[in-house]
């Protein structure tokens, strides 16, 4: 399926644009935490739980990135007659989730 992609105008995006990539700043230094922690050899159970905060941070952003699009792109997308294509883009993405967990 050919991935469409949207531009945003709209002033709520930015914020929600922002805030995502604020959290992703924030997790991506987690993320090297956790490699300096398995470079100094530290405590397996030390470097799990820094792992764990890290796939946390990136589902709570995988939220707030679905949250957006359902409330710009779907909306635009069912508003212009396309609900099907639209509906069948986000199924998609849980199918995929579903066999990688």
């Amino acid at each position: 399926m050919d991935h469409q992609q949207h531009n945003h105008n709209n002033h709520s995006h930015g914020n929600s644009q922002q805030s995502i990539i604020s959290r992703l700043k924030i997790t991506e230094g987690h993320l090297k935490k956790v490699r300096e922690m398995v470079e100094k050899d530290e405590y397996c159970i030390d470097i799990l739980h820094q792992s764990q905060a890290v796939e946390a941070a990136l589902k709570e952003i995988n939220s707030l990135i679905l949250n957006n699009h359902l409330n710009t792109c779907v909306v635009d997308s069912i508003k212009k007659g396309k609900s099907k294509e639209v509906i069948n883009e986000v199924m998609a993405v849980f199918k995929r989730n579903q066999k990688n967990g």
